[in-house]
């Protein structure tokens, strides 16, 4: 063969592996694509006044939210409450702010799966925002979804929030569940303005959550699990063990509180206590409770432990 033939084939062979690595990869990122859940109610449902908004983000694109305003302080009911009212009043000094909590979702949620956190919430007189990652809900599509994506659109929705009237910039909490706990935990990391965090249900390291994915697709660790786990890091730009709770969670200087249900099984307690032991001077808590990963049934019977985290560590009452 001639060196024109040589350098044909050569060629050839070349688009041919160029091809058949496209290929794997659209495997991979098809295999690992969250679905897109439609909402199935809203605030209003539950009685509750809100409003539907859009919040730009990373890449030009737009998340779906609702914002839930705080209730009204409680009515004065002493002398020196009344007293200290028509002070206010006369000195024009507006009443003050309310505390707030963003909620972001687990990977396939959206921001209707998270409402049951809404009433006691807003009862217990917090502002919220209830927002859908990219890829998920209501908010815009991307190439894909990763947990610094959710990370990023979680900084972009806290940036809204604290810029509204009647919420204070100063008291506003992250709450996440599963991968979205990671990626509050993430986001609290690098965003010293965020008061308090509150992780739910987190995995402990992405590795380890992989590992299980491909375990449960029968897909050998060595060579292809190995190959995957670098494609996904070298795509979302992070190494595994820069994003890892176990790594961000001793980065953040506010009390954060770790709920993990004793009965879950696509993230084993034991995690939990992983990140726990990596808290290193953070002011960390860890609430177990019954109940597996998706349900919060349980959790909404102890919101009182929840409120009591939130009350002490940014608007005691």
């Amino acid at each position: 063969m001639g060196a024109p033939g040589l350098i044909a084939a050569f060629t050839a062979g070349a688009a041919t592996l160029a091809g058949g690595r496209a290929l794997v990869h659209w495997g991979i990122r098809k295999g690992l694509a969250a679905p897109r859940v439609p909402h199935h109610t809203d605030p209003g449902a539950l009685g509750l006044a809100f409003e539907t908004l859009r919040i730009g983000t990373e890449n030009g694109k737009s998340l779906h939210a609702w914002f839930i305003p705080g209730p009204a302080r409680a009515a004065v009911a002493d002398v020196e409450a009344a007293t200290a009212a028509a002070a206010r009043e006369e000195a024009e000094v507006p009443p003050a702010a309310a505390p707030a909590v963003l909620v972001m979702h687990g990977w396939g949620g959206n921001a209707a799966l998270m409402l049951p956190l809404a009433r006691p919430l807003h009862e217990a007189g917090y502002a919220t925002l209830f927002v859908d990652a990219r890829c998920h809900g209501a908010s815009d599509d991307d190439t894909f979804a990763s947990l610094p994506r959710f990370a990023e659109d979680t900084e972009h929705a806290f940036v809204w929030l604290a810029a509204q009237s009647g919420v204070d910039p100063a008291r506003i909490a992250l709450l996440g569940h599963s991968v979205g706990a990671g990626a509050v935990l993430f986001a609290a990391s690098r965003t010293p303005q965020v008061a308090a965090v509150v992780s739910v249900a987190a995995f402990s390291h992405p590795a380890a959550m992989m590992r299980r994915w491909l375990a449960a697709k029968r897909i050998p660790e060595k060579p292809v699990g190995r190959y995957i786990l670098d494609y996904v890091q070298k795509t979302i730009g992070h190494r595994f063990d820069d994003i890892a709770p176990v790594t961000t969670i001793a980065r953040i200087r506010r009390p954060v509180l770790l709920v993990h249900g004793a009965d879950d099984e696509v993230v084993p307690i034991d995690e939990a206590m992983q990140i726990y032991a990596m808290r290193g001077d953070t002011p960390v808590e860890l609430m177990t409770l019954t109940g597996d990963h998706e349900s919060f049934a349980d959790l909404e019977h102890h919101m009182g432990r929840l409120v009591g985290f939130l009350d002490r560590s940014i608007a005691p009452r």
